[in-house]
């Protein structure tokens, strides 16, 4: 795998460029795909006298066996930094005190500093004592940059940890603030046996222009516009009786847990998991991949999986075929010399599927990209369907339904 090219800047990015140079701060929430690293590069190189330069992100997008597949290995395309730089891990922040401190004496002891945190999603937790640390190191810097490929509207409630990084005078309100103005929400407690949970849901956004106003000097926002087009293709297979019948007895086993009603949250994950584990090897999901490398070039194929099990067996059975995970690869990594791409286990999360499409739809991408859904014959991979095309995550869905309809639908 190859990361990206240094290219002639987008216009896209030339006008992001332009707008947050008038700043000391920003953010850049454009796509994923648009550019927004070359961005954020040509941002810092524009400063000058920065001597010390930051850059926080997923662990997974700075520590790769293959370093050209690294955010590092991108930005040395483009020059490099020639100042003292450290790249770190943004979860390495509450893992490590030692990283911690030691960042933060480099941070004290430059005169210059400029801190990027990639993906600033990871910092939306503000109890969490990652987004504690982070907010603690912008502290000890004037120039920072925050960068999200998913737009502003779909994180609302998450703005203020990042705003608040990058400046509290942005919002110039604390958190209890924050969510009595623009937040409605709904607690819900309920005692089961000698337990107490209590759950909170946000069910509308209020006051989002007066939002935007407070943000939008420091924001630029660029959605991904290519010459090139997607196709959809859904391959089926049929699982076989002894896991159909360990399927069903999943489901009854539970869907009748008393507790469902309340916790059914973590229940019903914990089923679909178990479920899907049970036919994630089928053998008829082999016997498409097969045919798909017969008919393309497999040098032009990627494969994204959930399970262990399903990754591990297709690189026995495959071993020249990228293989990829949700949770490590949907975030950072450049694949734009491929463009087709294989969904052999479903996600119900939504934004790691679109991240997925990005790996292969983004800046570079000349190919028209095609994305083939392997789809078992069994009700939860429709049910999973039907919730990834409604944008749904896990939480919204069930609560629109019943268990009884659970039961029908799986």
């Amino acid at each position: 795998m190859t990361t990206a090219r240094c290219t002639k800047l987008l216009s896209s990015q030339q006008s992001a460029i332009s707008k947050l140079q008038q700043y000391k701060i920003g953010a850049l929430f454009m796509e994923p795909g648009t550019g927004k690293t070359r961005a954020a590069y040509e941002l810092i190189k524009s400063v000058p006298g920065i001597d010390y330069v930051l850059y926080l992100a997923p662990y997974q997008t700075i520590n790769r066996e293959n370093y050209e597949e690294t955010v590092c290995a991108e930005i040395e395309k483009c020059g490099g930094f020639d100042v003292d730089h450290d790249f770190i891990g943004i979860e390495s922040l509450s893992n490590s005190n030692r990283i911690f401190l030691e960042i933060y004496s480099k941070l004290e002891k430059a005169s210059k500093p400029f801190i990027v945190c990639d993906e600033s999603l990871k910092i939306k937790n503000w109890t969490a004592k990652r987004t504690k640390r982070i907010v603690e190191l912008g502290l000890l810097a004037e120039f920072k940059l925050i960068l999200n490929g998913t737009p502003i509207s779909r994180n609302l409630l998450d703005m203020w940890a990042q705003m608040e990084f990058l400046s509290p005078r942005i919002l110039n309100m604390g958190i209890a603030e924050y969510k009595n103005t623009f937040c409605e929400y709904t607690r819900i407690t309920k005692r089961i046996g000698n337990r107490r949970f209590t759950r909170e849901f946000i069910t509308k956004y209020h006051n989002v222009d007066y939002l935007y106003a407070r943000i939008k000097h420091y924001v630029y926002e660029a959605d991904l516009e290519l010459d090139v087009k997607k196709q959809y293709i859904s391959l089926n297979y049929s699982v076989d009786e002894e896991t159909r019948k360990q399927y069903e007895y999943l489901k009854e086993k539970y869907l009748d847990n008393e507790n469902l009603q309340f916790i059914r949250q973590n229940i019903f994950l914990e089923l679909t998991q178990k479920m899907q584990h049970l036919y994630c090897d089928t053998e008829e999901k082999f016997s498409l991949l097969r045919e798909l490398i017969r008919n393309n070039p497999a040098e032009k194929i990627c494969v994204f999986t959930k399970f262990i099990r399903s990754r591990e067996t297709i690189k026995e059975k495959f071993p020249t075929i990228t293989v990829l995970s949700y949770g490590k690869e949907t975030f950072g990594l450049n694949l734009q010399d491929y463009n087709r791409t294989v969904f052999w286990d479903k996600t119900w999360d939504y934004a790691k599927r679109l991240q997925a499409e990005r790996r292969t739809y983004r800046t570079g991408q000349e190919d028209d990209c095609l994305y083939f859904d392997f789809t078992g014959d069994v009700g939860l991979e429709s049910m999973i369907d039907r919730n990834v095309n409604n944008k749904f995550d896990l939480a919204e869905y069930l609560k629109k339904v019943s268990v009884k309809q659970l039961k029908e639908q799986l």
